[in-house]
């Protein structure tokens, strides 16, 4: 199940949003301020974060801004709602690092559309770095003889782990492992804490710098 952030100090819409996405069947976490979504999402980043722009304490801009100076905030997708029209401002919220703008008033079908074609993007993103460090991978294989030291982890955890490492989706790894979405973030999570990671593009870089390495799969076969 994915997570969106949704940051906005319009109390109104953000419970419209939120039941919006809820039942398009994602996970919603929501603020009121830039300073209050910047300390969530350095606690546990979202897959997706949708920000409106004027707001106390922190606005959306520099919200934005110091999301994609993190190291955990620089590819996840980021989507600006906004009352602010004039090109100057959609320009300057690219510019800070944002996938889409979107001006209010908006329709709720739009936005949803925008949020699943950024996740599916995002997907693909993943999907690919695996690919290239499975490449790579292959130019840095341990001797034989030599094993990775043992994972500190749970073996429902273990199983979540060589399934996230290839790219699979938590709707994907549910369907593989006969659990639900919900049960394999929980499982990420717990994984991701164990291993001091903050994302899953940090865990694949983990698993190939560690040399952990997933069965080989069958040449042709289907990632998606």
């Amino acid at each position: 199940m994915k997570k969106i952030l949704v940051v906005d100090d319009d109390i109104t819409l953000r419970a419209a949003l939120t039941r919006h996405l809820v039942d398009r069947g994602f996970l919603v976490e929501d603020a009121a301020s830039g300073v209050e979504a910047l300390a969530r999402f350095e606690q546990e980043p979202p897959d997706l974060v949708v920000s409106d722009v004027m707001m106390p304490e922190m606005d959306g801009f520099e919200f934005c801004r110091k999301i994609r100076a993190s190291r955990s905030g620089q590819l996840v997708p980021f989507i600006f709602l906004s009352s602010l029209g004039e090109i100057d401002s959609r320009i300057l919220g690219h510019n800070m690092g944002a996938d889409d703008y979107l001006v209010k008033p908006f329709q709720p079908r739009e936005l949803i559309a925008k949020i699943e074609g950024l996740l599916e993007r995002s997907h693909r993103i993943h999907i690919e770095i695996y690919r290239l460090i499975k490449q790579l991978g292959h130019r840095s294989d341990p001797s034989p003889g030599e094993n990775p030291a043992p994972l500190p982890l749970t073996p429902a955890e273990e199983k979540v782990f060589w399934e996230v490492i290839q790219g699979f989706t938590n709707k994907q790894i549910g369907d593989h492992l006969f659990i639900s979405p919900r049960t394999v973030q929980t499982h990420l999570s717990n994984i991701l804490s164990k291993l001091t990671l903050e994302n899953r593009s940090q865990l694949i870089r983990f698993a190939f710098e560690h040399g952990y390495r997933p069965p080989t799969q069958t040449e042709g076969e289907d990632d998606s």
